[in-house]
């Protein structure tokens, strides 16, 4: 039996860069069309962007090179792009099996890879010709005319075509966004930390409470929330307080505003307060570590493990979901995203209308936000399931 064919997506740093990722295939040689398509990017997506999309083009030259046709990457149709998915269920190891496999990938990750190879198909028709996109979707023309790098980006094309491949879901999916209850959301916040009115202080981690209400209550993406300085959120002041959501390059983490478009979201009395204990918290143990606190500094930062009072990374917040999911507290299988979705649900649900609802969480296109949740307001389950109105009273939603 012939050794495994496998491409790698690999993680680097050029010279007076910063940590990206690349792909390389079998022979550790850099995948050249994959590579192109990744670099025109790099400056739009954030890093953990770059590595899931790198992650997902890594395992479809797997494919191909397990096929014997890497060669034919330019020709490929739909039985191809099928037979991937298939392969991808089977633990990329069979496009077919009769016995079926202990761990499956879930409909979520297979639409991410999907799309990341839609993603680098439409690229490689727009500016290079390759018709494969073409194949995969209904409505789009056989050939479309280069129009630079970022040409499938345009925002004034026409209707969008819709793909020929789909993810098949199981029979209870929605296709629906996951969400957290309000109650699920609180028990979230209160598993971080409580406030212990007799002695006037916060007991558990503040920070990671305030990192989770500031999801809940902005809706904003965690690499957003990551990349956030001290000096972007505002206090009110007799005024109404607000975070600035500012694109930036040169977070220490690789945080990045999505497609670097800045907004900014106003908050309300509650999250200010709680800003403001935090904020001293930082402070207090910043003098306890001899470190300075500026208000260019990040605002979540590492507290009690080095480097003291540099940027949060993605993995630790990650570590805190897993711990929190592991105490039973919040949905099963919730990640940070989900504060997002609920965010949208809950301002639909309390008659926020779309456009502005939209504006809130960044979207380029209010079409985006009625594809993600239009249907909230038609199920009445999930209407009756909590006082939404109530719920995101105290929010701000100020235009």
């Amino acid at each position: 039996m012939g050794a495994v064919l496998v491409a790698y997506g690999l993680a680097v740093r050029p010279p007076g860069g910063s940590r990206t990722w690349t792909v390389v295939d079998a022979s550790y040689r850099t995948v050249d069309p994959v590579e192109e398509w990744l670099e025109s990017h790099r400056t739009l997506w954030s890093p953990n962007t770059v590595r899931g999309y790198a992650t997902a083009l890594a395992q479809w030259w797997t494919f191909l090179e397990q096929r014997d046709e890497v060669g034919k990457w330019r020709d490929v149709g739909v039985p191809a792009v099928t037979g991937f998915l298939s392969w991808l269920r089977n633990g990329r190891t069979v496009e077919r099996s009769l016995v079926p496999q202990e761990q499956v990938p879930g409909a979520s990750t297979l639409e991410a890879r999907l799309a990341a190879l839609m993603s680098f198909y439409r690229w490689q028709e727009a500016v290079f010709g390759v018709p494969v996109a073409g194949r995969l979707m209904r409505g789009a023309p056989r050939r479309m005319p280069a129009r630079g790098l970022l040409a499938h980006l345009d925002a004034r094309a026409a209707a969008r075509p819709s793909s020929l491949v789909r993810v098949r879901r199981g029979h209870r999916g929605t296709g629906r966004p996951p969400l957290l209850l309000p109650g699920q959301i609180q028990a979230i916040l209160n598993g971080c930390a409580v406030f212990d009115s007799a002695t006037g202080e916060w007991v558990g981690n503040l920070r990671d409470r305030f990192l989770f209400a500031l999801l809940a209550e902005t809706g904003m993406r965690l690499g957003e929330a990551l990349g956030l300085r001290i000096s972007d959120f505002v206090m009110g002041r007799g005024g109404t307080p607000f975070v600035e959501i500012v694109p930036r390059h040169d977070n220490a983490n690789g945080a990045r505003v999505k497609m670097m478009r800045p907004r900014r979201v106003y908050v309300g009395a509650d999250l200010e307060r709680l800003f403001a204990d935090y904020l001293t918290h930082i402070a207090c143990r910043a003098t306890e570590l001899g470190l300075p606190l500026r208000v260019e500094s990040p605002l979540l930062v590492n507290l009690f493990r080095p480097p003291f009072l540099s940027s949060l990374r993605e993995g630790t917040v990650r570590d805190k979901t897993n711990a929190l999911r592991r105490r039973g507290i919040g949905a099963e299988g919730w990640s940070p995203h989900w504060f997002r979705h609920s965010h949208a649900t809950a301002l639909l649900l309390a008659g926020t209308p779309e456009w502005v609802v939209s504006r809130r969480l960044g979207h380029a296109h209010v079409q985006t936000t009625l594809d993600l949740y239009g249907w909230v307001r038609e199920d009445e389950a999930l209407r009756a399931a909590a006082n939404w109105r109530s719920y995101a009273a105290g929010w701000q939603v100020t235009e």
